[in-house]
């Protein structure tokens, strides 16, 4: 009996020895950008129990965490365009495996070999990601050439970008706000300077708040080569955009040194044709305006990253860019009478200067801990720049006679951003938080003559002042296979506009509350589910609240309205992320519903003329549905398809009107990309949009196609490109407004089909190899 009791005891004593479990964690990184792997799949099973299998997925910063028995396991990582790592793990207390990196996937087959190349566009839990460096579509070209060829977005013949058709879109350079985006400064950004586009939807309280339609981010490229190391792009295109960029960096242990230096010169041919019909009296008006921009631009980076030590980095920079606007634009005006007889002609031309100076200084600290997942950043970012806006005017016909008009806009601004981000793991989770200030300060100085008299009303100076500060925390844990995160941002912002003639004062002042919540669900066989809430703000732009117009063409005038008050959005969506094999397939569903929402208006004047204003009006809900499914059916060929179809209504009223609109669409894009490195490598691409309605204008469908061609030399030394852009010269924008007292038409189309022919050569440096720009925050 005695023996029996003390066989229970050991027994009882034993069990839950047994039993004892453990926390497993660890961080997934790709191996060739020491980023988080995010969505990565994990999977432990027990060598003494093959059929005992624990799986999980990386969450949005690449950390995992399992709480399993005791013992010996495999783990098996991977993950889309990444090799499986395994190894073995023995489990006897709480452990940490810290960095586990993926290598790219190398794939090499009889007549055609991959080589590390990342997908050109890769699906993450949290943002999609273009990956620039394998579109051959944009070589030679800027910015806004890349951002036509990123899923959902889309840049007008004006330079407006949007996101899902929606230009409230938030546009940062390295995860921070930068005046490179204003005043079509996009343009001005070479695209061998770039290495990925984030378009992120809906984001975390740790970015800014602005823009309901998301944010798009331009990640600028960085070295990690050792010693000196350079590249040298030259490119040519018809119509004319020839340029010419250097980049270059060293680097030892401690410190890094980096430059970068461009030119560019282009010229833009753009025409309008424009059909006004007023209904009462009758009366018709033919337009035609042609407009031969010409650009040229230099633009210098240098600066250092100093290694302190191996937690402790500085980096310090500067980036000037130097740009001279010539431009000629032609306007005729034909007007037809009740009868429909020609009545009258006037012609008249624009000869247009800008030179444009942009500055930018920056300092950055970052410093990590031993603790795996800490981690604190700081930066200050001053950006100074200024233009000079020149119009010589001359006008022949019409009444009253002859005219020359002659303008002058000189504008500057001074930027400051002062940001700090603090990262540390806690027992159960994750927390973030920042501070975040932005000071603003710009100035406009307008002036206009006609036949040498000051014109009433255009001689004035506009101060306008922006200072936004902001707080944010963010917790995120992860529960088995659900990945939370709940974040909370609070931004103040102070905006006064006033004018020298003391015509305008406006101080607005107001604070908000801006919550986030993201949630992620894994399951097994390679597939997630997201949801995610944010709300989100859109402070009207300076353009936007500036009352001084250009006069180019007075019979549509555009002025600004300084009474304008920013609108809120709230945004909700739900989105699948599944993996299988070769085929990655990311739908999606969204909703938007905004207050005072504002938009342009056009308003006939009673000498005849237009002026098209903003205004805020009442509200919008729009939903919709996107899907993103990249597919690679052979080593060699990858293709990819995005498509959003979308559906927005919109009511409210501005002096004393009501306006209303009502509107389904869809846009897509088709992309293949195939790569023959003995012969050539080939990308192409297809969009069409649909017909638009807005408040008081609808376009018409689009479409665009581009093919380009790719060939690498010289043990991929040197790179040879060369795309046609526009395929089809079907650049054009349609629009039309019909309002009972009249209607108007416009048909706008940048001329020409664009062949672009683009040259690298790489000093001590493989292809797989990137420059040293601003880091990525």
């Amino acid at each position: 009996m005695k023996q029996l009791f003390l066989v229970l005891c050991c027994l009882g004593i034993a069990t839950p020895a047994f039993s004892q479990s453990y926390t497993l964690k660890g961080k997934i990184i790709s191996a060739s950008t020491k980023e988080a792997v995010t969505g990565a799949m994990v999977l432990l099973q027990s060598q003494r129990d093959s059929t005992k299998k624990f799986p999980a997925a990386a969450g949005a910063s690449g950390n995992f965490q399992l709480s399993l028995p005791a013992g010996s396991y495999t783990l098996r990582t991977w993950a889309f365009n990444f090799v499986t790592h395994s190894r073995t793990v023995i489990l006897q207390e709480d452990t940490d495996l810290g960095n586990i990196t993926l290598a790219d996937d190398v794939k090499q087959l009889a007549t055609v070999q991959v080589q590390g190349e990342k997908s050109t566009i890769e699906l993450k839990t949290d943002k999609k990601v273009f990956n620039v460096g394998k579109d051959i579509l944009s070589k030679g070209g800027n910015a806004t050439d890349i951002l036509n060829n990123v899923p959902a977005v889309n840049v007008d013949i004006q330079g407006n970008v949007s996101l899902r058709d929606n230009q409230n879109v938030r546009i940062l350079i390295n995860g921070k706000p930068s005046m490179q985006t204003q005043n079509n400064g996009l343009a001005q950004i070479p695209a061998g300077n770039i290495e990925k586009i984030e378009v992120i939807t809906n984001p975390s309280s740790a970015y800014e708040a602005q823009g309901s339609a998301g944010i798009i981010n331009i990640i600028l490229k960085k070295n990690a080569a050792q010693g000196f190391n350079a590249s040298l792009q030259a490119g040519l295109a018809s119509p004319r955009n020839n340029t010419a960029n250097l980049n270059a960096s060293y680097k030892t242990q401690h410190v890094n040194l980096f430059t970068n230096i461009g030119v560019r010169d282009q010229t833009l041919l753009l025409r309008e044709d424009l059909v006004r019909v007023n209904k009462n009296p009758y009366s018709l008006l033919r337009q035609h305006n042609r407009a031969d921009l010409n650009s040229n631009s230099v633009n210098l980076y240098f600066g250092t990253d100093f290694y302190l030590n191996e937690q402790n980095t500085l980096t310090a920079s500067y980036f000037r860019t130097k740009r001279d606007n010539h431009d000629t634009n032609d306007f005729s005006y034909n007007y037809f009478n009740a009868h429909g007889t020609s009545d009258s002609s006037v012609s008249r031309q624009e000869i247009y200067r800008e030179p444009q100076i942009f500055n930018e200084l920056e300092l950055n600290y970052a410093r990590t801990f031993k603790q795996p997942g800490r981690k604190w950043t700081t930066y200050v970012q001053y950006d100074f720049w200024n233009d000079d806006e020149n119009q010589d005017i001359r006008q022949s016909g019409g009444q009253p006679g002859p005219l020359n008009i002659i303008t002058r806009d000189i504008e500057s601004s001074k930027d400051i951003y002062l940001q700090s981000d603090y990262k540390t793991p806690l027992k159960a989770g994750q927390l973030e938080m920042g501070v975040r200030g932005q000071w603003r300060a710009i100035r406009s100085e307008y002036s206009a003559a006609q036949n040498g008299k000051l014109l009433d009303g255009n001689n004035n100076k506009l101060f306008y002042d922006e200072d936004i500060y902001a707080a944010y925390t963010q917790y995120s844990r992860k529960w088995k296979q659900l990945d939370a995160q709940l974040g909370l941002r609070s931004e103040l912002s102070s905006i006064r506009i006033s004018d020298r003639e003391q015509t305008v004062g406006k101080h607005k002042q107001y604070i908000n509350l801006f919550p986030t919540l993201h949630l992620q669900y894994s399951f097994r066989h390679d597939w997630s589910l997201q949801a995610s809430y944010s709300r989100r703000i859109n402070r009207p732009k300076f353009w936007q609240l500036n009352t001084f117009s250009g006069l180019s063409d007075q019979r549509f005038l555009q002025r600004g309205n300084p009474n304008m008050d920013p609108m809120y959005t709230n945004v909700a969506e739900l989105a699948l992320l599944k993996k299988t094999g070769q085929l990655t397939v990311n739908p999606g569903i969204y909703y938007q519903y905004t207050t005072n929402y504002f938009d342009a208006v056009i308003e006939p004047q009673a000498d005849g003329t237009f002026v098209r204003t903003w205004a805020n009006m009442g509200n919008e809900n729009r939903y919709g549905l996107d899907m993103t499914t990249t597919y690679s059916p052979y080593g060699w060929w990858r293709l990819s398809w995005d498509i959003n179809w979308y559906s927005y209504s919109q009511r409210g009223e501005y002096a004393g009107k009501a306006y209303s609109a009502d509107n389904t669409t869809w846009f897509t894009t088709i992309r293949s990309g195939m790569r023959f490195p003995k012969i050539v490598n080939i990308d192409g691409s297809f969009t069409y949009r649909g017909r638009r309605q807005e408040v008081q204008v609808t376009t018409a469908e689009q479409y665009r196609a581009n093919i380009g061609f790719s060939k690498d030399l010289f043990g991929d030394r040197m790179s040879v490109t060369f795309s046609i852009n526009n395929i089809f010269n079907s650049n054009i924008l349609l629009q039309e407004m019909d309002v009972p007292a009249y209607s108007l038409s416009t048909r706008s189309q940048r001329e020409g089909v664009i062949y672009t022919g683009n040259v690298v050569y790489r000093f001590n440096r493989r292809k797989n190899q990137t420059d040293r720009l601003p880091e990525e925050k």
